[in-house]
């Protein structure tokens, strides 16, 4: 019997918080159990730092948030060593990525050199500085926003550092009804203050143990990988996903076969998920790019032609 009871209880209690974005988060509660990280690429406002903050507050995990900036230093961000005159030697003070849950806002306003600084510790969940590895704690989990309207100060994310992220989402805007509720939600105190948590970072540990025993069929992972692949030599392609992509979608899956309280993955969550996987992992060709064609596009395109397994 596999444990679905952490991430259906963070589920739930995240949406005590965000109303109407139950599909989002169930594919990011999915993400931080199958150990991958999110970048949410959307509107002010949509509630994506809230989000992150119900996540943490949700699991009594270690929470922090930075505010990106141009002016922002590796070390604001992993942690410098400073001189102890006491001890005659220096001490090694931890920065903001030591968490369970590090929210970078607005990820693209920071130099790219501090944006590599993420890097080690999205990758291998350790830093290293002053040549001694420092491990975060677990499980470690990031979700970078980026506003896609202002571009003024910004500077794109590499090729790089998106592929490090496992799904790229995008909440939207919520009806009108319930936009409606959130203004009854918070006409006395905002949601986010009556929260309490509802699972554990071991339950949560416990999960992730649970989504590895979730079983995918040999054809299934022939699937996955068959889609990878049809990016490289998609027409509109320059650049395909890697096979840190194909990863990604196989531990994507399971954890969304465990939440969905299933023993196997099936080819609808495969496709589902394929376009967060894959879309901002595709470098497009000038030309495509030109005439308007997206990632998401190339993918819905590669979903039409490869035949899905029975």
């Amino acid at each position: 019997m596999t444990d679905i009871t952490a991430p259906r209880a963070i589920a739930a209690n995240l949406a005590k918080v965000l109303h109407g974005q139950h599909a989002n988060v169930r594919k990011i509660v999915s993400a931080w159990v199958a150990g991958l990280h999110v970048l949410l690429d959307d509107y002010p406002g949509t509630g994506k730092t809230t989000l992150a903050k119900a996540l943490a507050r949700s699991v009594e995990a270690l929470f922090s948030r930075v505010q990106f900036t141009p002016d922002l230093l590796p070390s604001d961000i992993v942690g410098v060593s400073i001189f102890d005159a006491k001890t005659q030697s220096f001490r090694f003070h931890e920065g903001p990525v030591f968490a369970h849950v590090f929210l970078a806002d607005e990820i693209n306003r920071a130099s790219p050199r501090t944006q590599s600084a993420l890097l080690e510790a999205m990758a291998e969940a350790q830093v290293t500085v002053d040549g001694q590895r420092r491990a975060l704690p677990q499980p470690y989990f990031v979700i970078a926003t980026q506003n896609p309207v202002e571009q003024a100060g910004t500077y794109p994310l590499p090729e790089a550092q998106l592929d490090r992220f496992g799904i790229r989402l995008g909440l939207g805007y919520v009806s009108a009804e319930e936009e409606e509720r959130l203004l009854d939600y918070s006409a006395a105190r905002h949601p986010l203050d009556q929260l309490v948590p509802c699972a554990t970072v071991a339950g949560l540990l416990a999960a992730r143990d649970a989504a590895a025993g979730i079983t995918v069929a040999p054809v299934l992972r022939r699937y996955i990988v068959t889609l990878v692949q049809a990016t490289r030599s998609h027409p509109a392609v320059q650049m395909g996903a890697s096979p840190r992509a194909s990863i990604a979608i196989f531990q994507l899956a399971r954890a969304l076969a465990l939440f969905d309280g299933a023993s196997f993955v099936t080819p609808d969550t495969i496709q589902d998920i394929a376009p967060d996987v894959l879309a901002h992992r595709l470098a497009l060709d000038p030309q495509a790019r030109y005439s308007g064609t997206t990632g998401a596009e190339v993918v819905r395109d590669v979903l039409g032609r490869i035949p899905v397994p029975l």
